[in-house]
């Protein structure tokens, strides 16, 4: 194990904050408020894995959810359906480092449109689009901070928004599957783009290049080279002396004084011992499902609708981002499970354009998918063999020469779809489990069906042997992305924080994760949440040294 930096709090000690979640977000803002001299602990759920104890087991960490989270969680598709647990899976880690462990590590930024669609499109019917109260360029010098802070290697591209620096660290190699996107993209008239990734192709900080092992999603990084919060954030936020990272430390319920203030959090250790920690301020970074779900679990008779709940607006106008794939065979091999998962993009379709009749826009890239398991058990043509000779040549001849074209679009905050607590599930601590309340618009499945048939296109005109839809565009039950719950915004009835992501209700309670995010973007979110932490640790630090938290 690696010898870090340590430092141990009392509980009976009120440190200066309280972090709930060690993820992209809780990583940078502890990170950022320790360095500024404030005493901070950290609450992680789960375990704390050096990098030498990652595996490169897809039977373990794909099909029996190795570092990802495994609580049940009921769902329905409206408030009309029977909740069922089993019937839909949210896909997110549960150790230090949270998801960005875990994550493929694409790392687009949000265009300047995505911050006044509303503005921009007016309304959509059934759904409560909203303009963020900041601007791209309000965010862009904490987007900067986070390229060069945690790493990330790129180029800019035709379509990207204004960059006050240029990327710290050269695109990653292309890989076969960008070589062939972008072959099939130009004979369109497409304009692809090296994949901006939160993957060192240099040397950094410290930290070790890519080895190129192949595996990236779903998997932690032995070599430190994914910008997890676990690699680039956590060791400065310890070499502080001011930042304790607790694991296996799970939060039940935020705390409250008779004056409405937070005082902390109470948690059960590994032992399920329950505790309370003490804090002069709390910041929620628990991700946009269990930062809602605390909130019900600390309901009280000041907040018996949730805690910081007075608009109503907690658990609602749930995101996931939406989209489908499309496979291809070619004549060669390509070798897709070496390396990352994506070095090519195209951003044609990015924006909503109101010619297509509908809603949405959203990104697609070039990629590998499915390791062998998933490969030989998913997502094959209709026609392929399913046993025998046939089936063991077909593998053979195939895995090693297809590649994914996936498309990666908005989803529309719609009231309806949410996060409540379920009334009759719980988990293994007893507490009320997760209840997703999710059926997509109208317009994202017809956004992602859109991209869907731009992407056998590219395929074709790459030269594919065969191509096949692998995953269509239907309603989804699969989210590793959890966004909107807690939305930013100035008006306190229709938000949950402001600005400087401080709930309206509760004055020393902050909440920043995807569940501030007030529209979904397209596709990946965790460069914006990563960015989100730097301006929200950087306010927060400035309302601490100004005596106003």
């Amino acid at each position: 194990m690696q010898t870090r930096p340590r430092v141990t709090y009392p509980t009976t000690t009120a440190v200066d904050f309280v972090i709930v979640g060690s993820g992209a977000a809780g990583g940078v803002i502890a990170k950022e408020l320790s360095s500024h001299g404030h005493s901070v602990v950290v609450m992680e759920q789960g375990p704390r894995l050096d990098p030498s104890q990652f595996e490169h087991d897809e039977f373990k960490y794909h099909f029996r959810n190795g570092i990802a989270n495994p609580a049940p969680t009921a769902w329905r598709k409206t408030d009309k359906d029977e909740a069922k647990v089993g019937d839909g899976l949210l896909l997110y880690a549960r150790l230090v480092g949270g998801s960005s462990v875990h994550f493929t590590a694409n790392f687009w930024r949000l265009h300047e449109k995505d911050f006044m669609e509303r503005s921009l499109l007016g309304g959509v019917p059934g759904a409560d689009l909203q303009d963020w109260p900041i601007t791209y360029a309000e965010l862009e010098p904490y987007y900067t901070k986070v390229d060069w802070e945690v790493g990330v290697s790129g180029t800019p591209g035709p379509f990207d928004p204004p960059r006050s620096r240029p990327y710290p660290l050269p695109p990653m190699p292309v890989k076969s599957s960008g070589v062939l996107f972008e072959r099939g993209a130009r004979k369109l008239g497409l304009h692809p783009q090296s994949s901006p990734m939160a993957i060192l192709s240099k040397p950094f900080n410290g930290r070790n290049a890519c080895q190129h092992c192949g595996y990236c999603m779903e998997y932690g990084c032995e070599f430190g080279a994914k910008s997890s919060s676990l690699a680039s954030m956590i060791p400065v936020a310890e070499a502080t002396g001011k930042c304790e990272i607790r694991p296996n430390s799970y939060v039940r319920k935020v705390e409250l004084d008779a004056r409405g203030r937070a005082t902390g959090v109470t948690y059960f250790d590994a032992q399920k011992k329950e505790h309370h920690q003490r804090a002069k301020a709390v910041i929620l970074c628990a991700n946009g499902a269990e930062t809602p779900r605390l909130l019900f679990n600390s309901a009280s008779s000041r907040f018996p609708d949730g805690l910081a709940n007075s608009s109503g607006m907690v658990g609602k106008n749930l995101m996931f981002n939406g989209g489908a794939a499309a496979m291809g065979v070619f004549e060669h091999p390509l070798n897709e499970y070496k390396s990352i998962q994506c070095t090519r993009l195209s951003h044609d379709f990015y924006d909503s354009d109101p010619k297509r009749g509908f809603y949405g826009g959203g990104g697609m890239d070039a990629r590998f998918q499915q390791y062998p398991i998933q490969f030989a058990l998913g997502a094959l043509p209709a026609d392929a063999p399913t046993w025998g000779s046939a089936y063991k040549k077909m593998l053979a001849d195939s895995f090693s020469r297809s590649m994914t074209v996936a498309g990666h679009t908005t989803s529309l905050p719609v009231p309806t779809n949410n996060i409540t607590l379920d009334p009759k599930a719980k988990d293994d601590w007893g507490i009320p489990a997760l209840r997703v309340t999710y059926k997509d618009h109208p317009d994202d499945l017809k956004i992602s069906q859109f991209l869907l048939d731009r992407q056998m296109e590219i395929l074709e005109a790459a030269g594919a042997q065969k191509k096949w839809v692998a995953y269509p565009a239907i309603e989804q039950q699969f989210t590793a992305h959890l966004l909107g719950t807690c939305r930013m915004g100035k008006d306190p009835k229709t938000s949950v924080v402001d600005i400087d992501h401080r709930t309206h209700d509760v004055e020393n309670l902050f909440i920043c994760d995807g569940s501030s995010m007030v529209t979904s973007g397209r596709g990946q979110p965790t460069m914006t949440i990563m960015a989100l932490a730097f301006r929200a640790g950087d306010r927060i630090a400035g309302l601490a040294k100004r005596g106003e938290i």
